[in-house]
């Protein structure tokens, strides 16, 4: 009998392309011999499917990728409700590198820390670059030409070159298209500059794209080279690539996070549970100073015309106090919080049916003012966390995961600051957020800029990635409200609660509406 168990096993394996070692032939032959032949066949299946889904380095598969794969197939069993909604903290989002010659995503063994080596210095723009490179070789623009095809089918192709190609260079050279990263070497030259090497800008005569262009951002220079100057015609970004077409190319795999093995996409039981909550929503506040008394009568406000009809989850993002730092700063903001959660007490509605999700601030109690940004220390919040169970203290930025749906969270006057480090302004400010949400859609990065004007942690860059593109990202910050889709990815900005007439967003999954809302002044 389990002769004929371990034969059948193998061939099913052989016939997708897999091998297995005898530990985990062994295992599997043992698992599968107490069940019935059909039971049997469709557990291989699942099981071969389930392997497939995972970031193979070799064919040859041992113990531990099957008892993943397994796992896997038996959490299917498990309360829907474990996946439908997950708050995921920046330090636990998968540390994902792009492997040109398998042209495929690995997972990163490493167990970094906060104080990281210089190595993941390095690494972080490098990965920044590999992914960025790799997305615009596939596209149309840059693909090689298909032989046989005619120029009016395929529309014109341009070649990417490295920079040492023109470093290496002695003639005049025209027409070039370079996919670098804009720096500044020495005081007023810039530089563009990838993994081969860097070449000084001309920038007398560029025209640039719409784009908000910043030191250390990545950009497509197109324009020729003479005399170890690159000089340079015209300014874009990377062309944006939706995430139905990133996943097209790199299967299931779980950029985003949360407690599946693979995307939250890729399942049916939570999609047809998006569909039939039609009256899911999600409320998102920033800079909700909670020692303001007018904020507080705001925020009741808030939550008795919330109570008969209950949100999903109410976001609430920092700054929480009106004034930063201080000595009685803690103690003002604890104070603060307990007045809050004895309110949110008095809805048991929303109590049993929202959750109350908090994203620290710049100026919030916490290590320093560099991304990403640990939770408020519990010491401040088991005030309401202690009487609201439901609350939840995370990171800046964070991760929601709704059904199939993604969501990002990011609190930072980040638009202000990709403005003041231009290197050239746009023309028409009133267009600042469409250039904005081009800038970050076409990084896949949430905050391209210079370290030293918002510091990252080196280890954990990849928690800013916006790669494959989220369904949504919310913006807290102090800039106008806004809300703009590009590429498939909305992106809104919810504006100053506390600053701009206490005004908020609402999003609704099912449509994937966003809805502007404010709480009007009572007349006196």
């Amino acid at each position: 009998m389990a002769d004929k168990v371990k034969t059948g096993i193998s061939a099913a394996f052989k016939m997708n392309g897999l091998a297995l070692r005898s530990n985990a032939l062994k295992y599997l032959v043992a698992a599968l011999t107490p069940v019935t032949e059909i039971e049997r066949n469709q557990w291989i299946e699942k099981i071969i499917e389930a392997v497939q889904k995972q970031p193979l380095s070799s064919a040859l598969l041992d113990k531990a990728i099957i008892e993943a794969a397994i796992n896997e197939c038996s959490d299917g069993g498990k309360e829907e409700n474990e996946k439908m909604f997950n708050v995921i903290d920046s330090f636990t989002v998968p540390r994902y590198t792009y492997n040109a010659e398998r042209k495929k995503f690995l997972m990163s063994n490493d167990a970094p820390n906060l104080h990281a080596s210089a190595k993941y210095k390095a690494d972080l723009f490098r990965e920044r670059y590999n992914i960025l490179l790799q997305r615009t070789s596939r596209h149309s623009l840059f693909s090689p030409p298909v032989q046989g095809a005619s120029t009016e089918t395929q529309g014109k192709k341009f070649q990417l070159k490295p920079v040492e190609f023109l470093l290496g260079s002695t003639a005049k050279l025209g027409e070039l298209i370079v996919l670098g990263m804009l720096t500044q070497l020495k005081e007023g030259k810039f530089h563009l500059e990838d993994p081969t090497g860097a070449v000084q800008l001309d920038l007398a005569k560029a025209q640039f794209h719409t784009g908000l262009f910043t030191e250390n951002c990545f950009v497509l220079a197109e324009g020729w080279y003479e005399d170890e100057v690159f000089h340079v015609n015209g300014f874009g970004f990377p062309p944006a690539e939706p995430a139905d077409t990133t996943r097209s190319y790199f299967g299931n795999l779980n950029f985003f996070g949360g407690p599946s093995a693979t995307c939250a996409k890729s399942s049916t039981k939570l999609k047809l549970s998006e569909q039939e909550k039609e009256d899911a929503m999600m409320v998102f506040l920033s800079d909700v100073w909670l020692d303001k008394v007018d904020v507080q009568d705001k925020l009741r406000i808030l939550l008795t015309g919330y109570s008969e009809m209950p949100p999903m989850c109410f976001v609430f993002c920092g700054n929480f106090t009106s004034t930063p730092y201080g000595p009685s700063h803690n103690k003002i903001l604890k104070e603060s919080l307990q007045t809050l959660a004895n309110m949110i007490c008095e809805f048991s509605t929303l109590v049993e049916q929202s959750r109350f999700i908090f994203v620290p601030g710049p100026e919030d109690p916490g290590p320093g003012n560099v991304l990403p940004r640990p939770p408020i220390p519990e010491c401040l919040t088991e005030v309401i966390t202690s009487k609201v169970p439901t609350a939840v203290f995370t990171t800046n930025p964070c991760r929601l995961q709704y059904c199939t749906q993604e969501i990002i969270v990011f609190k930072e006057d980040i638009v202000m600051k990709m403005c003041r480090n231009c290197i050239r302004f746009p023309d028409n400010n009133n267009e600042i957020p469409d250039h904005f949400v081009k800038t970050i859609v076409s990084q896949g990065h949430l905050c391209p800029l210079p370290l030293h004007v918002c510091p990252v942690y080196w280890a954990y860059d990849n928690a800013l990635r916006i790669y494959p593109l989220p369904d949504v990202i919310v913006l807290g910050d102090k800039y106008d409200p806004f809300t703009i889709t590009n590429v498939g990815t909305t992106c809104t900005n919810t504006g100053s609660f506390s600053k701009s007439g206490y005004c908020f967003k609402v999003y609704y999954p099912h449509s994937k509406e966003i809805e502007d809302s404010k709480i009007d002044e009572m007349p006196a």
